[in-house]
């Protein structure tokens, strides 16, 4: 397995499919890797040079990506949650934020069903 930016991608898959294995590389942003790293996108990774794969490490080293992205997403919540707007409040209540309805579904981010028991009636 060749070994970028700390994620092993297969060697058995095309380059630009092989990129996208590291997080906040799609398929576009991989393509313009190969693009400036001068690569074929159809040369599967194992056929790589050590000099082509030196060339896509620089090239995705001047991205924002892995860890890095990682932690900038975090403190983006963060920041959210501490000046108490809207999408911040969601995220610390753990519900969907982007104007879904929870009556029926938004089982991911809700969680699992907590059933709450009817009350007994009083029988006189």
């Amino acid at each position: 397995m060749a070994r970028i930016s700390g994620v092993d991608i297969p060697k058995q898959k095309r380059g630009v499919i092989a990129l996208t294995y590291i997080y906040g590389v799609g398929r576009n942003r991989a393509a313009n890797i190969l693009a400036i790293a001068k690569v074929s996108e159809d040369i599967k990774v194992q056929d790589w040079t050590d000099d082509e794969t030196g060339r896509i490490r620089d090239a995705v080293s001047s991205f924002k990506i892995e860890g890095e992205l990682r932690s900038e997403t975090q403190l983006n919540i963060k920041r959210l949650m501490d000046i108490g707007c809207y999408r911040g409040v969601r995220h610390r209540s753990g519900l969907p934020l982007r104007g879904q309805r929870t009556k029926n579904n938004s089982r991911t981010r809700k969680g699992k069903r907590k059933t709450i028991a009817n009350k007994k009636k009083v029988t006189k």
